[in-house]
């Protein structure tokens, strides 16, 4: 009994520690990573969007944010994410018997260049891309247009986190 209060504390500690070192997202961050920042992704593509850069920026700081340990810094941090959003589009994807678009799709397209100061075997150039399927009788305005970014965001930021901390 002398000993069982110790060995119930070792027990708990263990636990407690191996629990520190496992990540439910799957996220492999290197030892003595304490800071992420995001860069200005410039909009290169064709048909720009206003604000589209921006929605991507925040997009992908909330993501690292709500997944990882990481603190968010304006420069010098231990990973930097930058790139260009290099494709906006929309594009007929099945046509009706009066050859009319029966369903659209917007495609968006980043390319991200990845730096990992800690461990630069990390860094990371890469494009991402992730489409939007509508029907082509409704324009993509208002809600639609919201629901269509937030789809596509999700999709490519979940792809950035994944081959720059997941190693998936």
């Amino acid at each position: 009994m002398k000993y069982s209060k110790y060995i119930l504390i070792l027990f708990l500690t263990t636990t407690l520690v191996a629990c520190g070192a496992y990540s439910f997202t799957g996220a492999s961050v290197p030892a003595g990573t304490e800071t992420y920042q995001v860069n200005r992704f410039e909009n290169t593509s064709l048909l720009i969007e206003p604000g589209l850069e921006r929605d991507f920026k925040i997009a992908l700081e909330d993501l690292i944010q709500n997944q990882t340990n990481l603190t968010l810094v304006p420069s010098k941090g231990d990973l930097i994410y930058e790139g260009e959003i290099t494709d906006y589009r929309i594009s007929p994807t099945t046509a009706t018997s009066e050859n009319t678009a029966a369903q659209n799709r917007l495609t968006i397209s980043v390319r991200l260049r990845f730096f990992n100061r800690k461990k630069e075997e990390d860094d990371l150039e890469q494009t991402f891309s992730f489409f939007y399927d509508y029907p082509g009788s409704e324009q993509l305005v208002g809600s639609q247009k919201t629901a269509a970014h937030e789809e596509i965001f999700e999709r490519l930021t979940q792809d950035i986190f994944n081959a720059t901390l997941a190693k998936w």
